[in-house]
């Protein structure tokens, strides 16, 4: 993620480090001189767990043992501070790739909140990459900003503080993502920001929402348009046993993404109704709005 968080054989002065209990009680920490990490299970001093490799176990001053490792950017999220509910790894990671951001790119957001989606932004884009995120919420930015300090990417992100009716300061950026109530009511501020082609993403918790979004796109010129929701199910991990858990990470909203196009699109492509039959649409000439996985051969 950053080199404090990088993969490393021993836990160095700096690191993020993750202590698991043997009954997967987590903490993360960063590794301070002279700290202490108080737990139920007793006192673990920073200066006893620098030097100690990964994968390793240590000890509090009770005898208590916890597992020493490096987090992922999944734990890592999980773990954030929050004003607010913050979009589920899952989803984030899946914004991610269909919106090709990595390193980089140039995104934009708005709705910072505080900050998990801020962060994997800034973790892909790496070095080279920026991140500019809107809110109009003070408190969430700040709070985004901590976050994002803790974890060494704060100098990926640019944040400002404003209403995006007013439009965005950026031209020709590679991908936008909007974690708004009504994205459909900023679709033209998004395409005067994005490149020709560009990445736009958005998520939505009602269907009500999602189909307004679907007219708007028709509207404002966007296309390759995809709706989907991410449900994850987690397996019991004893072969005798091997099944379903008995809870499982549905629906946590819905995901649109589309592309703003030149305006001329329309006059050469049509997409017809989605035929469930064929499981799809078909190309013709002159029309509707092109979808991205519902084309027939």
């Amino acid at each position: 993620m950053t080199e404090n968080i990088q993969p490393t054989p021993y836990a160095r002065l700096g690191d993020l480090a993750q202590l698991v209990s043997p009954t997967n009680k987590i903490f993360i920490i960063r590794l301070t001189t002279g700290e202490e990490l108080h737990t139920h299970r007793g006192i673990l001093r920073h200066d006893d767990l620098i030097g100690q490799p990964w994968g390793g176990q240590v000890f509090t001053h009770l005898g208590k043992m916890y597992f020493l490792l490096q987090p992922s950017l999944s734990d890592v999220l999980r773990d954030l501070k929050r004003n607010t509910q913050i979009m589920y790894p899952k989803d984030i990671g899946f914004v991610l790739v269909t919106m090709g951001i990595g390193p980089g790119v140039h995104v934009v957001e708005a709705g910072t909140g505080s900050g998990a989606l801020t962060i994997a932004m800034a973790w892909a884009v790496g070095q080279d990459g920026r991140v500019t995120s809107y809110d109009q919420r003070p408190e969430m930015q700040n709070l985004a900003r901590k976050n994002l300090e803790r974890l060494g990417l704060l100098e990926r992100v640019c944040f400002k503080e404003r209403d995006i009716a007013e439009g965005f300061d950026e031209q020709n950026v590679d991908a936008l993502f909007l974690d708004v109530p009504n994205p459909y009511d900023y679709l033209l501020q998004a395409r005067r920001a994005l490149k020709p082609g560009g990445y736009f993403g958005s998520i939505l918790p009602t269907v009500n929402q999602i189909t307004r979004l679907l007219d708007a796109f028709y509207q404002f010129d966007y296309a390759f348009v995809d709706v989907c929701e991410i449900i994850l199910r987690y397996y019991k991990t004893v072969s005798e046993r091997f099944r379903p858990t008995d809870r499982m990470i549905a629906h946590t909203g819905y995901l649109a993404f589309a592309r703003p196009m030149l305006a001329s699109y329309k006059k050469s492509i049509r997409i017809e109704a989605p035929n469930e039959a064929q499981g799809g649409t078909s190309i013709e000439d002159e029309g509707e709005i092109l979808t991205d996985h519902e084309s027939s051969e």
